[in-house]
């Protein structure tokens, strides 16, 4: 979800599950980017999220450049990096 917090910035409320959820190999972010796939931000986790899954995070303070009306949503995990399912969200205005 983008929530709308300035001129072009958003809040970024993002939903993942992972099956390799234990403190030696976890989710531990994301990346937004846009429909080029130039990445317009990026989130870590610094920990796991066993007993929450799913679990949903907010980044903050996102920069959408003006003209992209989509971006995506890629998870990361340890065990085999960015991937897995994708998400895209358009732009509120």
């Amino acid at each position: 979800e983008l929530r709308p917090t300035g001129d072009r910035t958003f809040d970024v409320a993002v939903t993942i599950s992972s099956p390799y959820d234990t403190p030696q190999r976890y989710a531990d972010g994301w990346r937004v980017l846009d429909p080029g796939g130039n990445v317009l931000g990026i989130h870590t986790l610094l920990h796991d999220h066993a007993a929450e899954q799913p679990f949903t995070r907010t980044q903050r303070g996102l920069y959408v450049p003006p003209g992209v009306e989509v971006v995506t949503v890629e998870g990361r995990d340890q065990a085999n990096g960015f991937g897995g399912a994708t998400v895209t969200v358009e732009v509120p205005e």
